[in-house]
């Protein structure tokens, strides 16, 4: 169920505008990252914030295409193949 202030965001601003919004929020945590990464900047506050933003974000983006239980469940999934990868790292270098 999406946050009403986040539904309302979405109605207010519409759909195209608020998936671009998605779209820039991921490129701004995408930024802040590779500084972190490449540059060893300590930017951890704006990690932080974008960190939030795109959360927010996507949570508009599951609600406009109306998939929020179609993304936990795959996501889900997901979580059980990488713990079975990791396992399997896990059984290979014990040998």
């Amino acid at each position: 169920m999406i946050n009403p202030v986040l539904k309302r965001a979405l109605t207010t601003w519409g759909e195209k505008a608020q998936m671009l919004m998605v779209i820039e929020e991921m490129a701004e945590l995408t930024k802040e990252i590779l500084k972190n990464i490449n540059r060893k900047k300590d930017n951890i506050a704006e990690i932080i914030e974008e960190t939030a933003d795109v959360e927010i974000m996507l949570e508009q983006l599951k609600a406009n295409y109306n998939i929020e239980n179609e993304v936990a469940a795959y996501k889900a999934g997901k979580i059980k193949k990488i713990e079975q990868r990791l396992n399997d790292w896990d059984k290979a270098r014990a040998v």
